[in-house]
């Protein structure tokens, strides 16, 4: 351990700056030897700034370890999309409500969740003509905004979400239609894998202070959506790849997963404005999930749209132009999230005395955390997006494969329903690192502060 809650890699061979992961001794258990080479593996990227940086919930993925955070200089640096990841704007939003789920309200609420909000692979709306090719594309360069002049959402939700619902500076002109019918039906969808809609109860406030001042109090009813741009993003992502490799970008790296183009280049920026695209689709996307749970909150319990109240949205799989140390640096987050500090400029004003709200889900089993962003110079003002997986989804397909886990989850209190029990068997709580493990890292090394505890109570599956 070098700083405290920190290791750091010295350079070797080809890195051109060290590597650096925010780790506890607990953490270090583990055998991390395959996401740690893929860690230094980014460091020798040209351009890179500063380290290449891995968060508590690191493992291993495409190119960048999942849990990877990397800065570049704009002029000299490159945009890899293996450092987004294929989910463009994977994310997780929270809302809350001022009231107990009662028990005997419980199975109607799951219910009529899973009817209003479509999961599963490739499943959307099932109505291909519900948006036109004009609004296709306005919500993919205005973001959020398009929810908000459509009905589906209030002014409030733009100011809770990161960057208020919009990256800037994208643009259609070179997304495949492909992309763009695999995402055109997917709208208001999770999708699947560990994609999910969970409604639970804050169990634990750890700082009466700011949870006061983003109104949220024990006892309180949470939902957490996870989801991302769906097919559209995918296929962005896979259509740049192919592209990239065609034209030999990979030559000279010590990995071709990591295959990346110079920022400034025609085809840098081309991927660049495409990625922004498919992240507003994605912002529209959990913001047309939680218009949908609104319903469902209102079918089941009565409950006024209103009433389920927006604390925040964050992004994880995303590259942002950010400035840090007076410098403009693109900075790629993969299975990360943003976490700025008290008075940054980006941040709406309710979160500029207590710094950005952080989401970090942990299983459906165990809980998840809302902290409060401290802006960590060395991590770029980055923290964790979730617990990280301990069992790969094929391990945990041989352990529950042939059981109930829908009755196990019962007996522990939490009603899940999937499209599919192989969701469930893959996203068994047991499949991912203890939640609690990795905050205590985060907070060890100060890149956010523990807001509240949730617990889970009810789970719609991909």
């Amino acid at each position: 351990m070098s700083e405290k809650g920190f290791v750091t890699y010295p350079r070797e061979g080809d890195m051109l700056v060290p590597a650096l992961l925010v780790a506890s001794h607990k953490i270090l258990q583990e055998d991390l030897s395959k996401p740690i080479e893929q860690l230094k593996n980014v460091a020798t990227l040209p351009g890179i700034v500063g380290h290449s940086l891995a968060m508590p919930d690191i493992h291993w993925g495409y190119g960048f370890p999942i849990g990877g955070v990397a800065a570049f200089d704009l002029e000299h640096g490159v945009i890899s999309p293996g450092g987004v990841g294929y989910d463009i704007n994977c994310g997780v939003r929270l809302a809350v409500l001022d009231r107990k789920i009662e028990e005997k309200e419980r199975e109607r609420l799951v219910t009529a969740l899973y009817e209003e909000i479509p999961s599963g692979v490739g499943r959307g709306s099932g109505k291909r003509g519900e948006i036109s090719d004009r609004d296709y594309e306005r919500l993919c360069i205005e973001g959020a905004k398009f929810s908000l002049e459509h009905g589906e959402a209030y002014p409030e939700d733009l100011e809770a979400t990161e960057s208020y619902g919009k990256i800037d500076g994208a643009n259609l002109s070179h997304v495949s239609n492909e992309a763009k019918n695999r995402g055109r039906d997917q709208l208001g969808s999770i999708g699947s894998g560990n994609h999910f809609v969970e409604v639970g109860i804050v169990e634990e406030v750890f700082s009466e202070e700011i949870a006061k001042a983003w109104g949220i109090k024990k006892g309180m009813t949470s939902l957490l959506i996870h989801s991302g741009s769906r097919g559209f993003g995918h296929q962005i992502c896979q259509d740049t790849l192919d592209k990239y490799m065609k034209k030999g970008y990979q030559k000279g790296l010590k990995d071709p997963q990591l295959v990346a183009a110079p920022f400034r280049s025609q085809d840098g920026q081309m991927y660049f404005a495409s990625m922004a695209a498919a992240a507003n689709f994605a912002f529209n996307n959990r913001q047309r999930i939680l218009h949908r749970a609104r319903k469902a909150f209102h079918k089941a319990l009565g409950i006024a749209p209103k009433e389920l109240r927006m604390i925040y949205d964050v992004c994880h799989n995303i590259a942002k132009i950010e400035n840090h140390g007076g410098r403009d640096l693109l900075v790629h987050r993969k299975g990360a999230t943003r976490a700025f500090g008290p008075g940054h400029p980006e941040l709406a004003s309710a979160f500029q005395k207590t710094g950005q709200p952080v989401i970090v889900p942990g299983d459906m089993g165990r809980a998840s955390y809302l902290l409060a962003g401290l802006g960590h110079p060395l991590t770029f003002a980055s923290c964790c997006h979730g617990a990280g997986r301990h069992l790969s989804r094929i391990q945990s397909m041989k352990k529950w494969g042939g059981k109930d886990p829908v009755a196990y989850m019962k007996s522990q209190g939490v009603i899940v329903k999937a499209t599919s029990p192989r969701t469930i068997c893959e996203e068994m709580p047991d499949a991912y690192k203890d939640v609690t493990t990795v905050i205590e890292a985060v907070e060890e090394a100060r890149l956010a502060k523990a807001v509240v505890r949730l617990r889970p109570s009810l789970v719609i599956k991909g």
